[in-house]
C-alpha cells in the first residue's frame, strides 16, 4: 500500500473530527487541531502522490506524515491517559499509532514501491 492511500483519508478524518468537535461542543481547539493536522497530512499525501506519478518518492512527505502521526499519537495518547475517554482521544491515538508504524515502515523500506514501467 502506498503512503498516500492512508494519509489522505486520515487527514480527511481528522478534519471531519475537528468539525464535529466544534459543532457538538463548540471546541475551537478541536477545530484548529483537527484542521491543521488534517491539512498537513493531506498536503503530505498530495506531495507523495504527485511524486509517485513522476515515478519518484517524496521523502519530505514521508517525514511530514511520520512527524504528524507521531505527535498526534503522543498528544492524544496523553489526553486518553488523563481522561480515559475512547472518543476522540483513544481513537485518534490508536489510528495515529498505526499510521506512525506504517510510515516508519515505509521509510525503512525505501518509500513507495515504484512499479517497473512496461514497454
Amino acid at each position: 500500500m502506498h503512503d498516500f492511500c492512508f494519509t489522505i483519508p486520515y487527514g480527511l478524518i481528522l478534519i471531519g473530527g475537528g468539525i464535529v468537535g466544534y459543532v457538538k461542543k463548540g471546541s475551537i481547539t478541536s477545530l484548529a487541531g483537527g484542521g491543521v493536522a488534517g491539512l498537513l497530512l493531506i498536503l503530505a499525501g498530495y506531495l507523495s502522490l504527485k511524486a509517485f506519478k513522476k515515478r519518484k518518492n517524496s521523502y519530505f512527505a514521508l517525514l511530514l506524515e511520520t512527524v504528524c502521526a507521531a505527535v498526534l499519537t503522543w498528544v492524544m495518547g496523553q489526553q486518553y491517559l488523563q481522561t480515559s475517554k475512547i472518543m476522540p482521544a483513544g481513537i485518534v491515538a490508536g489510528i495515529s499509532a498505526l499510521g506512525t508504524g506504517f510510515f516508519v515502515y515505509k521509510i525503512a523500506t525505501g518509500g513507495n514501491h515504484i512499479p517497473v514501467k512496461a514497454e
